[in-house]
């Protein structure tokens, strides 16, 4: 059974693929995540402003409704991934060029030490997979999930509450309780790529159809913008202390 805690790339993405013109392998998700790995730095450098952040504030508020909106076409018709994959890979360009301006302008050097860490924490990943090091078995895929799934339902009630003015300065802050929540966060988000590694190699097994190698890359990208966006959090909690 596969599991995974992206909300992208679920056990039922394949049961409701239907055959189409080839089949998914390995080697085609990755080159479509190249591609949109490659829109996303491109559509970055757009927003890239350290000089002055505040000029990429309107680019993050758009470059996020409009992905966020994107990835629900995506997700609620897989078919159309390989038109709005591409397209969420440059929204998510526009908000992360934005975003990192945003800290870069207030730490300087930042932004480069989170985008190696987030490579980083990939390439060994990739590697401890590829070479059975570490293999998701149920309990493992569960465990993941439920951790993801309550740092959801946390950022959620977060964001609620402060509707009502309430916030959470321990949590957020540069403290003890805040570095290392945010440390975990940062752990559940990298463990989540094992999982999405997994679901790729099951599904090019299956011999999904064609276009989910775009839905597959798509998936990958929503995990790593995540990790990329936690990390950078962390390393903002770290040089504040």
């Amino acid at each position: 059974m596969m599991r995974t805690a992206n909300p992208a790339l679920n056990a039922k993405t394949f049961d409701l693929a239907s055959t189409g013109s080839g089949v998914m392998t390995i080697q085609g998700t990755v080159s479509r995540t190249a591609m949109l790995l490659a829109l996303l730095f491109a559509s970055t450098l757009l927003t890239w402003n350290p000089a002055a952040p505040q000029n990429g504030t309107g680019w993050i508020m758009i470059g996020g409704i409009a992905g966020f909106i994107v990835a629900l076409i995506t997700i609620f018709n897989k078919k159309s991934a390989p038109v709005t994959a591409p397209i969420y890979a440059v929204c998510e360009g526009l908000l992360l060029g934005g975003i990192s301006s945003l800290f870069e302008a207030r730490f300087p050097g930042i932004v480069m030490q989170a985008v190696l860490l987030t490579f980083g924490t990939l390439g060994a990943l990739l590697l401890a997979y590829t070479s059975h090091l570490i293999r998701p078995t149920e309990n493992f895929k569960l465990g993941v999930c439920a951790a993801t799934g309550g740092v959801a339902l946390f950022y959620m009630a977060s964001w609620i509450l402060g509707f009502f003015g309430i916030g959470i300065p321990m949590i957020y802050g540069s403290g003890p309780i805040g570095i290392g929540l945010s440390a975990v966060v940062v752990v559940i988000a990298a463990l989540n790529l094992v999982l999405d590694f997994d679901f790729i190699e099951q599904g090019a097994e299956q011999g999904a159809p064609k276009y989910m190698e775009w839905y597959a890359a798509f998936g990958l990208i929503v995990t790593l913008v995540w990790l990329y966006m936690e990390i950078l959090r962390l390393l903002s909690k770290l040089n504040r202390r």
